[in-house]
């Protein structure tokens, strides 16, 4: 079956991208850049018809079906309506007859009578699998009897039709258990398709940290959808959009983040401000349990949402920003003081230590935690725990009851962040989480697996509300960018601080007064430098190692989306 629509595409989509160039020169230069349309509708435009191309000269190939029946003729109007929807249906009068024709040719899928002399329906379906597991049976039967019914859907049958059963049914049966992929797959795409005109458009036109966050729930969105279709054409199209929305988001930041430091009211909930803003509200009206999993995603929280449907009912989503540069030893210990990584110096300077500092950076959360508390006012019950370790996890698992009068419970658990890391030191974990996608699935099985689920199941028993949040994201980085400074620079590969820093400008946001941020400074002349989109440090004198070793591996420090924009749920208890 072909379908020609090619040209009318070629004609829809040249149109929109000469109103894109048309708009060029309409809308002020402050909100749009004067070549973005043509600039960036060129290239992914070619994607785009590359994938049109594809798939607009599409072939079905024929489906096989095998229909087991003693009384077959009787179904010769069903047999004809499927065939001249072009399936194509071999006949079979009984059991042994059906397995025959099995070890002969390969099917699709069977229809199949449960009501047989010789061979029943039950014990041919038992024979079809154990020959192969996973051909698709469909039992038919006029029996509405309980037992049947149990004992088929206990051998995995595809699906369970009553007799009289009329053509539509089949058909019906035929598309939910063939076509059903497919036909997602068409739908999916078919509605990005629509929605990938409409982000250009918006790319093009947010100038607020609010528009930011809900054009990034917009792409994870469609990556999470699109990651399960077979044609890999239009992921490679989202790819590119979400790579030209971390370049325009790299520029909002550049140009906007200074001024939330500023006194500006209308800046967004930050590390800092999170607990103030947040947390301490839910905590005023139930007991919590306040959940921060290292280096968490947007996308890798939906991936694992799922598993808390049993428990928790979700009260509110949000993303907020995580300060620079979203490295733990900034931006958790900000969440858990309330201040600024300078502030932090100024007023706790025997719990906070530098980037050249030895020792640990993250060892006083619990400190921050409690001077934040009594900055507050707030005289409350609770705990802190770090758990970094399967063995820390079992273990407050196990005693986690002994904690249930508790106002408060602070929890951070640091598997993903662990995860990220190994994929850069062990070859097995790159092999693992190669791609976003492998990388979500393996920190899903991770979390249904760890004694962090389990103890959340615990607080939902228990009463408590659940609030699930993170320090910062992290990028899959792919292109190397060459940096040089002198021996006490910063090691991190998205950001750098430290004297006569050289780099490239164009790769890089630069604060070269970082108070203005309110960064220490580990000397008079420091700077920082944070690498945009998908960048890494590289110094040139090593170069050919970073980048062969560091490559495709996850990093974070820097400025994108991935990084910056991090979720902050709350559940309810299902009690």
């Amino acid at each position: 079956m072909y379908r020609n629509k090619t040209i009318d595409w070629i004609v829809y989509n040249f149109e929109f991208v000469l109103r894109i160039q048309s708009l060029n020169f309409f809308i002020n230069k402050k909100y749009f850049n004067r070549n973005f349309g043509i600039i960036f509708a060129i290239p992914i435009y070619y994607l785009f018809f590359k994938f049109q191309l594809n798939n607009k000269y599409t072939y079905m190939s024929e489906i096989k079906v095998l229909w087991v029946d003693d009384e077959i003729e009787l179904l010769k109007p069903h047999i004809i309506f499927l065939e001249k929807k072009n399936y194509s249906v071999t006949k079979a009068l009984s059991g042994m007859e059906a397995l025959e024709e099995i070890k002969k040719q390969n099917f699709d899928i069977v229809f199949l009578d449960e009501n047989m002399p010789g061979l029943t329906g039950i014990e041919t379906l038992a024979e079809i699998k154990e020959y192969q597991a996973n051909l698709p049976v469909v039992m038919i039967t006029k029996s509405e009897e309980e037992y049947i019914m149990e004992e088929a859907i206990g051998s995995k049958i595809a699906d369970y039709l009553i007799k009289p059963v009329n053509p539509s049914q089949i058909l019906l049966s035929l598309k939910k258990n063939l076509d059903h992929s497919r036909l997602v797959s068409q739908k999916t795409t078919s509605s990005y398709q629509q929605e990938f005109r409409k982000i250009a458009m918006d790319l093009s036109m947010i100038n607020s940290y609010e528009e930011w966050v809900e054009m990034y729930q917009k792409l994870v969105y469609w990556e999470l959808e699109l990651e399960n279709i077979d044609d890999s054409g239009m992921f490679e199209i989202l790819e590119s959009q979400k790579n030209e929305a971390n370049i325009q988001f790299c520029k909002f930041i550049e140009k906007n983040y200074p001024d939330w430091f500023n006194g500006n009211e209308d800046a967004p909930t930050m590390s800092h401000t999170l607990f103030k803003k947040k947390v301490l509200p839910v905590i005023e009206t139930q007991k919590t349990l306040f959940v921060v999993i290292d280096n968490l995603r947007y996308d890798q929280w939906k991936a694992f949402e799922p598993f808390l449907n049993s428990s928790f009912k979700k009260s509110s989503e949000a993303l907020y920003y995580s300060i620079l540069p979203t490295a733990t030893q900034y931006a958790r210990n900000s969440i858990f003081s309330g201040l600024m990584p300078s502030e932090m110096e100024k007023k706790h300077p025997n719990y906070w230590l530098n980037d050249t500092d030895e020792g640990g950076k993250n060892m006083f959360e619990k400190e921050f935690l409690e001077a934040q508390l009594k900055r507050l006012g707030k005289d409350l019950n609770w705990s802190y725990h770090k758990i970094t370790s399967l063995k820390q996890g079992k273990r407050l698992s196990a005693n986690f009851k002994s904690h249930k009068n508790e106002d408060f419970i602070a929890l951070v658990y640091n598997f993903v962040d662990m995860l990220s890391h190994s994929k850069t030191e062990m070859e097995v974990i790159k092999e693992l989480a190669s791609t976003d996608k492998s990388y979500r699935s393996l920190t899903q099985s991770w979390f249904k697996n760890s004694p962090l689920l389990d103890i959340i199941q615990q607080a939902s028993r228990l009463g408590f509300k659940l609030i699930i949040t993170t320090d910062h994201g992290t990028i899959n980085v792919k292109n190397p960018t060459k940096v040089i400074g002198d021996k006490n620079i910063s090691s991190n590969l998205r950001y750098k601080t430290g004297r006569s820093l050289s780099y490239e400008e164009k790769d890089v946001l630069v604060s070269k007064n970082p108070k203005n941020i309110l960064l220490p400074a580990i000397n008079m002349s420091s700077s920082f430098i944070f690498a945009k989109g998908d960048m890494f440090f590289a110094y040139p004198n090593r170069y050919n190692h970073f980048v062969s070793y560091f490559k495709n591996t996850y990093q974070h420090g820097g400025i994108s989306m991935e990084e910056v924009l991090i979720p902050f749920i709350v559940l309810d208890p299902k009690t």
